[in-house]
């Protein structure tokens, strides 16, 4: 197995220990990912509060699934990143669902918040739109300099890594990871365009 990351490293044994109820790693795993995770469901949700909530449930989706990680799919970031974004989307489902105007609540805080030129729940959906542009512009590039990015970016893999996985020399790594950077922006600013 090539060399790691070692916080990824951490991240895995900690989620291992997690697997097998340890809660002192749990509480590790948090201290040391929750930071990170909240700003992800904050970009998603756009206020705190729903952000803290989504976090909580999320880690309690960590602590129940961690033994279905499987490290050879995911880096644990990425895997813990992609439990957060669906909470974050099932709570703008919720929220979608259940908006109701009371008198009784409807308050001058409720009419600023109305007409707040800030992004809604809503606009944060646009980030699905994103995120299948970018599935399609990936799937234009050739097989190697995908896997490759994905290694980099998905996987959390340096350079050097990405080269001893693939077992490929680093400068045809960074070569086919720039050149594929480059593709993949210019598809998106057509896919933008479009």
């Amino acid at each position: 197995m090539p060399a790691t990351d070692p916080q990824q490293q951490q991240f895995r044994e900690w989620l291992a220990a997690v697997a097998r109820q340890d809660a002192a790693a749990f509480r590790a795993l948090y201290e040391a990912t929750s930071p990170k995770l909240f700003g992800f469901a904050l970009r998603i949700l756009m206020k705190g509060e729903w952000a803290e909530e989504v976090l909580q449930e999320s880690f309690v989706s960590i602590w129940h699934n961690a033994a279905n990680y499987q490290p050879a799919l995911a880096a644990p970031m990425t895997w813990m990143t992609t439990i957060v974004r669906n909470k974050a989307f099932d709570a703008l489902r919720r929220v979608d669902d259940c908006v109701e105007i009371d008198d009784e609540t409807f308050s001058q805080e409720v009419v600023d918040a109305l007409e707040s030129p800030a992004p809604t729940p809503l606009a944060a959906l646009q980030l699905t739109s994103d995120a299948a542009a970018l599935a399609e512009c990936m799937k234009r590039l050739e097989g190697l300099h995908r896997q490759a990015i994905a290694l980099a970016f998905y996987h959390d893999l340096s350079h050097s890594e990405v080269a001893e996985q693939l077992k490929l020399p680093i400068g045809t790594i960074k070569t086919w990871i720039r050149r594929g950077l480059e593709r993949l922006r210019t598809c998106l600013s057509k896919w933008e365009n479009a």
